[in-house]
């Protein structure tokens, strides 16, 4: 079910992604996945990424995806954590970041956009969003539980 993106008149308690946090996201092309293997050991990974604001997740790809250790670890747990940031400027000082915490899907079998990706995709759903640096004047930011 679409909960809403904010900009018209959804308040933000029904937002997954605001519309701030949108064109940040559409505007990178790298974050990193932090996953959990069965025994405990954490894996953080550089992924690209789509977000579906439509399906409210975010889709990891890459090229044989499922026979990656961040692949089985999602398979196996369903645990993810998720990180988009950069640095705007050093003078000032200028940090955007969004963060997510959530479940995750291992999915096979899915339609690859190019020749280059597999058909598996790592599908985050968020649970937990915390962002700063948003917006033209880099000064929005939230943090909210949305799942």
């Amino acid at each position: 079910m679409r909960r809403g993106v904010l900009g018209g008149r959804v308040s933000l308690a029904d937002v997954i992604f605001t519309e701030a946090e949108l064109e940040y996201l559409r505007s990178q092309r790298l974050g990193r996945l932090a996953t959990e293997a069965p025994d405990g050991t954490l894996q953080n990974s550089p992924v690209g990424f789509q977000v579906d604001a439509e399906a409210d997740v975010i889709n990891i790809r890459g090229r044989d995806l499922g026979n990656t250790r961040k692949f089985r670890n999602i398979a196996a747990n369903g645990k993810a954590a998720f990180v988009v940031d950069d640095l705007v400027s050093v003078r000032p000082w200028t940090v955007r970041c969004f963060e997510v915490r959530g479940t995750a899907e291992a999915l096979t079998g899915q339609d690859p956009p190019n020749a280059y990706m597999s058909p598996e995709v790592i599908r985050i759903h968020p649970r937990r969003i915390i962002s700063w640096g948003m917006g033209p004047d880099y000064t929005e930011g939230s943090s909210r539980t949305v799942g």
